[in-house]
């Protein structure tokens, strides 16, 4: 081997040297090929006049809704002179609508309350929002004037 087959850099024979040879070039990148878009022609949209709309179906309801058991609250509390401990009040409700309760409203939620006891505190979360019920003291469940007279 001659002296000019050496790199001058790292003294490698220019065979193993990356100075003397150097690494190829990465391909070129081709543009990836384009699909040619095929459009369905649209077909204009029946007008609603034109056909009538399904009936929606529903699934029945698995628990008593809160707003249920709002006006029941109201009257129990109004029965009382307007404010009672909430374990009164709830016992009250669960003798008049204790009939009504759905199957799911007997099931526990994840923390242990009973289904229509939580959708009883959210109905009285609702009405302390609407202005029907005080948030006074822990433990007892006030109207207010606005409750009273509704």
């Amino acid at each position: 081997m001659m002296a000019d087959e050496y790199c001058d850099l790292c003294d490698l024979p220019k065979a193993h040297c990356i100075h003397g040879m150097p690494p190829a070039p990465p391909p070129e990148a081709r543009p990836a090929p384009t699909r040619a878009t095929v459009r369905k022609a649209s077909t204009p949209r029946a007008s609603a006049a034109a056909s009538p709309a399904a009936p929606v179906r529903r699934a029945p309801r698995r628990w008593t809704q809160p707003e249920a058991i709002a006006p029941v609250i109201v009257a129990v509390l109004d029965e009382a002179g307007g404010e009672l401990p909430a374990d009164d009040v709830l016992e009250a409700v669960e003798s008049r609508i204790g009939d009504q309760l759905l199957e799911g409203d007997r099931q526990l939620t994840p923390e242990g309350e009973l289904r229509w006891r939580y959708a009883a505190r959210r109905a009285r979360q609702q009405l302390i929002q609407q202005g029907l019920m005080a948030k006074s003291r822990p433990g007892i469940w006030e109207l207010t004037a606005a409750g009273r007279t509704s």
